[in-house]
């Protein structure tokens, strides 16, 4: 059939018509849900996508990127270069602790208090074979469990399968080295790749309550759903989480949540074999024996200052004495925890390894009254007051995510920034922050993000309250064995990194428990009582 060229102009500008209909009518039904997370990635699939449909229709525009985005993108390009692909075709080709070697370079009999002891590591695969890149997770440690003394070593990567492994001898007698393999390079690779893939390792279960009803639905911090979703959005800081509407339900009706481990996997068969317990944290430096550590009647170590917010740390930044902490740049002394607090408002803000000092707290100073917030739960606000001396001591837990299986109460719950935005400050009060384990199980970027938010909050609280103490607890190393997935050191070492990268130029103290737990060889995400007191003893001589 013959169609004359004003037809045929009519038809395509009606077919135009139609497709720019279709294409507003999918954005309208996708903003629905999407526009809640107002983020840049959103809109770049949704143009990519509309693009290769309709190529001649009017698209959305791009937003530039926010300061904070940039800032992510920026870490995360920089990490993604720090830890590259490392595909493997049989476990075989992986790193292998039994055939790599460790050798002490200039070797002695005896070895001074203060020496640097340094042992050259070669790593080899289960073949035998030298490797030729690096990216390994190790973990050094010298120890004399007689003397209850430990510290952790500096590991150097090469970056060709070959690592420099450095021991300062901080103390007399014979002392035990270990180099563990927690991860090879190539566990660490897939843990990375399988980490930045989805949200839904652990899913959240919230509680909806409309008078005598009660009803539980899907919550998290993505959801890959079409049904109605109720958001709970904090505008300035773009941090975002969502719960599949209930029907007859009003959003303001959630109340309680938990989560549960879902059964997903970003890792392959294959890679899932490296995390087999047998293959996680094996010893390289079995076969060494002890060394001997003397006096060698060297002079008397000149006298450390005390120690004080702001100071560099080192690394290693301490060791382990008697069970006693000590820090390599600074020297702490007793102090007299109720005298020392006297007039002192202290905040501690984040999760379960931070309140544990507020429970040391509460068992150290007998005086100091827990106050009835009327809440339910282990994840509810602490508060403890000691009137006479006027002391006063808070717990809050972080805002989402917050992983645990007991049901806790979200009616409370806030994000840091906005109980940071809330305090006044001055020179009397304290605040200890500490985020991380929460966030092991999701992509990097949620990390990122909080970290960035917080930081900024603390410098619009320094820049109205410069004499406000506040402290940075990094965290604290967990269970080796503990589904590693989610919840591997390398994930905490990665954001271990990235707190010290962001708050370095705040002028605000870190508490490094990650190389104090290191030290102590706890191994437990919630340390024995010794070592959280030894903690808290590096905040009181920074406040007294």
């Amino acid at each position: 059939m013959k169609i004359s060229m004003i037809n045929y102009k009519s038809l395509w500008a009606l077919l135009f018509i139609l497709a720019s209909w279709i294409a507003f009518t999918v954005f309208q039904n996708s903003t629905k849900i999407w526009s809640a997370l107002n983020l840049p990635i959103s809109l770049h699939h949704w143009n990519n996508s509309i693009k290769s449909l309709f190529l001649k229709a009017p698209l959305i525009p791009l937003k530039p990127l926010t300061e904070t985005e940039l800032r992510i993108k920026e870490i995360i390009e920089k990490l993604d270069q720090q830890i590259p692909p490392r595909p493997f075709t049989h476990m075989n080709t992986t790193t292998s602790a039994t055939h790599s070697t460790a050798t002490i370079l200039n070797p002695r009999d005896t070895y001074c208090r203060g020496d640097q002891l340094d042992i050259l590591l070669e790593m080899r695969d289960h073949l035998g074979h030298r490797k030729q890149y690096g990216g390994d997770f190790l973990r050094a440690r010298m120890s004399s469990p007689a003397l209850m003394a430990g510290a952790s070593g500096k590991v150097t990567d090469f970056n060709n399968g070959t690592y420099l492994v450095s021991f300062t001898l901080f103390w007399e007698g014979q002392v035990s080295l270990s180099l563990l393999l927690i991860h090879p390079s190539e566990g660490v690779s897939a843990l990375w790749s399988a980490r930045n893939q989805g949200y839904d390792r652990v899913i959240f279960i919230g509680q909806f309550v409309n008078g005598t009803s009660q009803v539980h639905s899907e919550c998290g911090l993505i959801l890959n759903t079409n049904a109605e979703l109720c958001q709970y959005l904090d505008n300035r800081d773009q941090e975002a989480f969502y719960c599949v509407r209930p029907q007859h339900m009003p959003c303001a009706a959630l109340t309680h949540m938990h989560s549960e481990n879902k059964k997903v996997s970003y890792l392959s068969k294959q890679e899932k074999s490296l995390f087999e317990r047998s293959n996680v944290g094996v010893e390289i430096m079995e076969k060494f024996n002890t060394i001997s550590v003397s006096k060698c009647n060297k002079e008397t170590v000149a006298k450390k200052e005390k120690c004080k917010v702001g100071m560099t740390s080192t690394i290693p930044s301490g060791h382990v004495w008697r069970n006693t902490w000590n820090p390599v740049s600074c020297s702490l002394a007793t102090v007299k925890m109720k005298e020392c607090l006297r007039g002192k408002l202290i905040y501690l803000m984040g999760d379960s390894t931070i309140r544990q000092w507020m429970e040391y707290f509460k068992a150290s100073i007998n005086t100091l009254k827990s106050v009835d917030l009327h809440e339910s739960g282990k994840l509810q606000h602490q508060l403890a007051v000691d009137l006479d001396r006027n002391i006063n001591i808070q717990w809050q837990k972080h805002g989402y995510p917050l992983v645990g299986s007991m049901t806790y109460s979200v009616k409370e719950m806030e994000y840091l920034t906005r109980a940071i935005d809330r305090t006044g400050g001055e020179k009397n009060t304290v605040i200890v922050i500490s985020l991380g384990q929460h966030f092991r199980p999701f992509p990097i970027d949620v990390f990122i993000r909080r970290a960035l938010n917080v930081h900024k909050a603390i410098k619009r609280l320094l820049l109205r309250s410069p004499d406000t103490m506040v402290i940075i607890k990094t965290e604290n190393i967990r269970e080796m064995y503990n589904d590693a997935e989610r919840f591997s050191d390398f994930h905490g070492y990665i954001q271990y990194l990235i707190i010290k990268d962001i708050f370095q130029d705040l002028g605000v103290s870190i508490i490094d428990a990650w190389d104090i737990t290191i030290a102590y060889g706890t191994n437990d995400v919630h340390p024995p009582q010794h070592v959280v007191g030894n903690q808290i003893n590096i905040l009181l001589n920074y406040i007294c």
